[in-house]
């Protein structure tokens, strides 16, 4: 599949601060399931680009005396394949263990580990197997509602409400792996559906668990199934909090912040 994307981010400000420094994680990078034909990221002031310890390519945008609007437009166009959501010869630079440590947003509580328990046996007998299996109940027991978390909430969160949205399930399943000693991260990207019509609904996130043998296995836990050629990872990390597309900080400025988001994805084969 051939993939058009344009990723619209707007700040608006009621009074504009004086100083606002970004860093973006928005540019896909080529592997087996992907390739990157052409990529830019379009903003006012300067963009230092730099590599993070995942591997993710970043930007980092710096303004003195920012205007009370700033826009970023990240837009290209991505080759992708159904790879049945298997990352073969993609360790990373980071050693596996570090796939291994809990942060805020995927620590278990005495729920989640008794309920992660559940899948050691399925998971030690048939790794692929037991990983669907967790998948599955996840998305049966954690209901895909828009609005019922935020870029801080946690797997705790989600699997005590029974409620939450990509982040949230991506959370709990990777929580879930790395209590049982197996390597999971979080990947953010985006999810082509072939009737794009909401453009806010094609930023996407799921997990991915390595599998001796194969490498980074990719589980869309909220749509139920691995990454298909209409995935567009663009970073990895251990949570959303270090895989986040754009992150940043404001000095000053009065009154509210707005932040718009638009993603538009199309088959240009179509």
């Amino acid at each position: 599949m051939r993939l058009n994307i344009t990723h619209k981010t707007v700040y608006r400000y009621e009074h504009a601060p004086f100083f606002s420094a970004q860093v973006f994680r928005l540019t896909p990078r080529t592997n087996v399931s992907q390739h990157v034909l052409r990529w830019k990221i379009e903003s006012i002031g300067g963009l230092s680009p730099w590599t993070d310890a995942f591997g993710n390519t970043c930007h980092t945008l710096v303004i003195d005396d920012p205007p009370e609007r700033i826009e970023v437009r990240a837009s290209g166009e991505v080759v992708t394949e159904d790879v049945h959501g298997i990352l073969k010869g993609e360790p990373g630079d980071l050693p596996l263990e570090i796939y291994l440590r809990q942060t805020e947003q995927t620590e278990p509580d005495a729920a989640i580990l008794d309920f992660a328990n559940g899948f050691a046996d399925a998971l030690a007998a048939d790794r692929i197997g037991g990983l669907h299996k967790l998948m599955e109940e996840i998305r049966s027991r954690v209901e895909y509602v828009i609005g019922t978390s935020d870029a801080q909430s946690t797997a705790q969160d989600a699997f005590a409400g029974g409620q939450g949205v990509c982040q949230d399930h991506a959370h709990l399943f990777i929580g879930s792996l790395r209590a049982l000693g197996i390597p999971a991260r979080y990947v953010s990207g985006y999810l082509y559906d072939g009737e794009q019509t909401d453009p806010h609904s094609a930023g996407h996130a799921w997990a991915a668990a390595w599998v001796d043998g194969l490498g980074w296995v990719s589980f869309d836990v909220s749509n139920c199934k691995s990454a298909t050629e209409n995935h567009v990872s663009i970073a990895v990390g251990l949570d959303y909090d270090s895989a986040a597309p754009i992150r940043g900080v404001r000095g000053g400025g009065v009154g509210s912040e707005l932040l718009d988001v638009e993603v538009h994805l199309s088959d240009s084969q179509q």
